[in-house]
């Protein structure tokens, strides 16, 4: 395998893996609880969500031929809270990884030093996915961070559990020797 499509193969899994964290904090939370906030400053997972899926649906669609920030794209309004259900935050969150995935799956190797172009800023196409990968990590750690706020001790973790460290890392040992 060449080293281009080893990078679009990992950066996939990886992006899925950021995707997983936020599809298992939003699974926990209420109708109710995707629109806490801490304080007048802090935005809501759905409207965390809303600006993520209107960030993705820019850079991604048309991503080799298009500017990343397409005309029709109002960020401001990502920012107000407008969702009014957690099915509808659901459809905007999966329609927003949807044109991700969609475009990742396309690119091959000669695309991974193609120019694009975000703001009319330059990026090579390895630049512009790693920029979104730091972006999408950034908010689902938002996400992650709201819903162990809002749950508190009804929190499921998604890593290892506090005082289990030591078991984690064995079974991922006895796990990989079997290998």
């Amino acid at each position: 395998m060449s080293f281009g499509n080893e990078y679009l193969r990992v950066v996939q899994e990886r992006f899925n893996s950021v995707k997983d964290l936020g599809d298992k904090t939003i699974n926990q939370l209420t109708e109710e609880e995707i629109h806490w906030t801490y304080n007048h400053e802090s935005n809501s997972v759905a409207v965390i969500v809303k600006h993520m899926s209107g960030n993705m649906i820019s850079r991604w669609s048309d991503f080799l031929t298009s500017d990343g920030e397409k005309p029709d794209r109002n960020r401001d309004q990502e920012f107000e809270n407008t969702i009014s259900s957690k099915q509808e935050m659901i459809d905007v969150w999966e329609k927003g990884w949807q044109t991700l995935f969609d475009t990742l799956r396309v690119l091959v190797e000669q695309d991974l030093l193609k120019t694009i172009y975000i703001r009319s800023e330059r990026h090579t196409v390895i630049d512009a996915i790693e920029r979104q990968m730091a972006h999408y990590a950034y908010h689902v750690g938002q996400i992650v961070y709201a819903g162990k706020q809002v749950k508190d001790k009804d929190w499921k973790t998604l890593s290892i559990a506090k005082g289990q460290s030591q078991e984690y890392l064995e079974s991922m040992q006895k796990k990989h020797e079997k290998k």
